[in-house]
């Protein structure tokens, strides 16, 4: 059910780590973006999984070319997950994965073959509660996510148009919700044929409890692992379509908390030497992304501070800034510019 709410504001100002206050959670960090070091820091998290586990990432649209490389999610589920699933849904939008027939060619043409994929809305829906939620009391989800035990949360962060940057929390809040009922629910004002009608504030509120409604399910049985890599400002829905990368590489992060690792990323982001993370800054602040963030603290997903831990360098303690000092700007003028020129307005 949808109630009546007022959104937030701020979602265009950063908060840097020193005026933020609460506890502190753990995020592991490592320059490592290779199959190893993704095996590597899944190593620190995935103490919480048991069961049968689902492994939720963006699969992409055909021919997307930033998505996690396949042969590092074959690695880690050969290696440590053999008998575990990838989870999807369909998408809101017409498109390559729109219906369950299209998003099935969809994953055999960009690779995803290995393994088992669950499109969990593929035999209908169920709801989730939402605890505390403002704008919903359920959100509705592939009804197969509800057969697994455990969820890893594994995330290509990045740009969004919608949300301004999709990091663990877009992966899970519009990636679990149902094509055609949550992300609706999501997207769209009831009682209209506006289909992206919700964006700023709201969209980032409502995102945010559907993501809520999926960990409290999974409860303690839920990890995330963010992978800075190919930091298109566009999302992997954008397929062959993305903007082209002007945001340098910078690794791997994970976490048990999402709010944690999300900000970690965001801080690094902003913390880019020479003005690195200009572009996807510019597209987070304009869609008002970090409201993201401070609505997760707001609905206690998470801490906003952190410690965050090397694993390099014998699992030592470092500051975002620090962990992304010596990273070289990709400065490609003639790409930049074009880049640049094309979404300043938008």
């Amino acid at each position: 059910m949808l109630k009546r709410a007022i959104p937030g504001k701020d979602g265009n100002k950063y908060v840097p780590f020193d005026e933020r206050s609460g506890e502190r959670s753990i995020v592991f960090f490592t320059r490592d973006l290779s199959g190893n070091g993704l095996m590597k820091i899944y190593d620190k998290v995935s103490e919480v999984l048991e069961g049968r586990v689902a492994v939720k990432l963006h699969t992409g649209e055909p021919e997307g070319p930033n998505i996690i490389p396949r042969p590092w999610v074959r690695e880690l589920l050969e290696s440590r997950l053999p008998d575990a699933a990838i989870v999807e849904t369909n998408t809101y939008y017409e498109g390559g994965r729109y219906t369950t027939e299209q998003h099935r060619e969809t994953l055999k043409t960009n690779g995803w073959t290995f393994c088992p994929v669950d499109i969990t809305d593929e035999d209908g829906v169920a709801a989730l509660p939402v605890n505390g939620g403002k704008w919903f009391e359920e959100m509705h989800v592939g009804k197969n996510l509800l057969n697994y035990d455990s969820l890893l949360v594994l995330t290509h962060f990045k740009g969004h148009a919608l949300g301004g940057f999709g990091g663990s929390n877009k992966n899970i809040g519009i990636g679990c919700a149902d094509g055609r009922i949550g992300k609706k629910e999501i997207h769209t004002p009831a009682g209209t044929d506006n289909t992206w009608g919700i964006a700023e504030e709201e969209l980032m509120e409502r995102m945010s409890e559907s993501s809520k409604s999926v960990i409290d399910h999974f409860g303690s049985h839920i990890c995330f692992i963010n992978t800075m890599r190919n930091m298109s400002v566009s999302c992997d829905c954008e397929g062959a379509g993305a903007e082209p990368v002007v945001t340098p590489d910078v690794g791997i992060l994970a976490s048990l908390d999402i709010l944690a690792v999300d900000n970690a990323c965001m801080d690094m982001i902003y913390n880019l030497p020479e003005g690195g993370g200009k572009a996807l800054i510019e597209r987070v602040e304009s869609r008002h992304g970090l409201r993201q963030l401070s609505y997760m603290k707001e609905l206690g997903m998470g801490n906003d501070r952190y410690t965050l831990i090397d694993i390099d360098n014998g699992d030592t303690e470092i500051t975002a800034a620090e962990a992304v000092k010596d990273i070289t700007p990709v400065w490609k003028p003639d790409i930049y510019n074009v880049f640049w020129g094309r979404n300043k307005k938008k």
